[in-house]
Parts: C-alpha cells; structure tokens; sequence
C-alpha cells in the first residue's frame, strides 16, 4: 500500500512548519572558505549557543585538567585557543545539528537518528583527509551529518508510512530508499535534497544528500562519492550498532575517483573513524 506520493511543493510548505535552520551551522558555512575568518568570528558564533558554549568548555577544561594545572576556563576565545579551531568547529556543527534533530525528531528516533549521522559525519570528514582531492573536511562532515535529514521529514510527517518503508526494506533486504520510491514516490535522498536547497545551503552539499546513494550519477563533484562511501564504511563498522548497519553496496566507480585502496594503509583510517565516532557519540550523550 502506498501513500500520497511526495512532491517538492510539499516538502518545501512542511518545511515551513520545522524550527529554523540553526544558524550556528550557516555562519561556519559562509566562513569556511573564508581566509579572513579567525579565532574571534569562531568564538562569536559560539557565543550565540548557549548549549554549545557549554561543551566547547567542558572539553576545554577536560583537556586542561590532562595537560597542565590551570584555573577553571570560563570563556570560549580561551577554550578555543586550547583545544584548537578545527576541533571546536567541528563540535558546534555537531552540537548544533544534534540539537536540531532532537526538536524535529519524534523521541523514539532521536538517539539512533543522531548517532548514525554523526558517525557518517566523522566518517566523511577523515575520508576528506585521507584522499587527494579537494573536499574540505568541514564541509564533508556538514554533508554527512545531514545526509538523511530527508528520514527526519518523512518521520516527522509521515510516520505510518516511514515506518511501513523501513518494516518493508528490512524484510526483504534491500534499500530503504527503493521501499521509500514505493511508498511516497520519493526517497529520503530526494527529499532531503529539497529541503537543504530551502534552506539554502550550498549546491556540493545538497548534491552529497541527493546522490549519496546513487553516487555515480554525480562522480564529477567528489563530496558526493565521500559521502557514499562514508555511509557504507559507517555501516561496514557498526560504528552505532544500529539493527540497520547492514552494507548493501559500495561504488567501485567512487572508489576509483576517490583513490582509495582497500588495503593495509586503510586500517589506521578506520582507526580514527572508529575512535573519533565512538567519542564523539558518547561525549554528546553525557552532555
């Protein structure tokens, strides 16, 4: 039984009934290519996020308590300094889209939801680091934590369906976006696509959403294959060890445009992934 298909007209009006997009993850987009941008427009920003500033300093001051004794650390510009701007970067666009998932989001989906998009994330971002390509990491880790904002939509919006979708996907195997095209006519790929172009986010991003399961349509533009093979390794990993980690596919054509070599050399990037996923995750879960 199918529903309603979905359309573009639709998903752009639901949109309009979601918290605004967080702005903390605009501003670092519009500075990440930025050679101006500095320590002082970073510590701005964070300064606007009352929940984000609050991490930022707890690991600032867990990382001081390691290294050297110090007073407690009360401002972000200190904590910032400490811990570095990448690092801090990459917490606040974490943080901020955590957040957003857990307003969006019904509470049963939250947890899963926001633990496999991170983990797709920090997988994205090493696999930026690890290939000779240019695709900034920022930039690969924003596209992996949002790439199935689309699920977030249909479970928001249509919860018998998403659910029906997903109970179809599991019991035969296959994709769930196949079983979405079924139910709405749409997938989650598609939708998401939509909705970050409403937001206005920047054209690789919104490619890395629409393509991440059909990669090959758009090897041209290589955040697209990072974001597919981050989804699969992620998966490959049982990185949240989520019932649905399981690999149905991975493009040889995006390996190749990548340059990826599964061999031995790999091993201390799954490395990273696995420890920097696992931390990230438990990090946010106890704050």
């Amino acid at each position: 039984m199918t529903t309603m298909p979905i359309t573009q007209e639709l998903v752009i009006e639901k949109a309009g009934e979601l918290p605004g997009f967080p702005r903390v993850i605009t501003e670092i987009i519009a500075t990440l290519d930025d050679p101006e941008a500095n320590l002082n427009v970073l510590s701005q920003l964070i300064q606007l996020d009352p929940v984000i500033a609050a991490r930022v300093l707890s690991l600032a001051n867990n990382a001081a308590s390691r290294t050297r004794h110090l007073s407690e650390i009360r401002d972000i510009y200190t904590a910032t300094s400490l811990i570095g701007m990448g690092r801090v970067r990459q917490m606040a666009l974490i943080s901020s889209c955590t957040d957003y998932f857990d307003k969006i989001a019904p509470a049963n989906m939250t947890s899963m939801f926001w633990q496999h998009s991170v983990a797709v994330g920090i997988c994205g971002e090493e696999i930026a680091l690890h290939i000779d390509k240019p695709v900034s990491a920022s930039t690969a880790l924003i596209a992996g934590l949002l790439h199935d904002v689309g699920q977030l939509w249909l479970y928001r919006f249509s919860p018998e369906g998403f659910r029906t979708a997903w109970s179809n996907a599991l019991a035969h195997s296959g994709g769930i976006e196949e079983a979405e095209r079924k139910q709405f006519g749409a997938d989650h790929s598609v939708i998401g696509a939509w909705l970050t172009e409403y937001w206005q986010l920047p054209p690789p991003i919104i490619a890395a959403i629409r393509f991440h399961h059909a990669c090959d349509a758009a090897l041209d533009q290589p955040i697209v294959p990072v974001i597919h093979v981050a989804e699969v390794l992620s998966n490959a990993l049982d990185l949240t060890g989520r019932k649905e980690n399981h690999v149905t596919h991975i493009s040889s054509a995006a390996c190749r445009s990548l340059g990826i070599i599964w061999n031995d050399e790999v091993r201390t990037l799954f490395g990273r992934i696995d420890a920097r996923s696992r931390h990230a995750n438990a990090f946010f879960e106890s704050t």
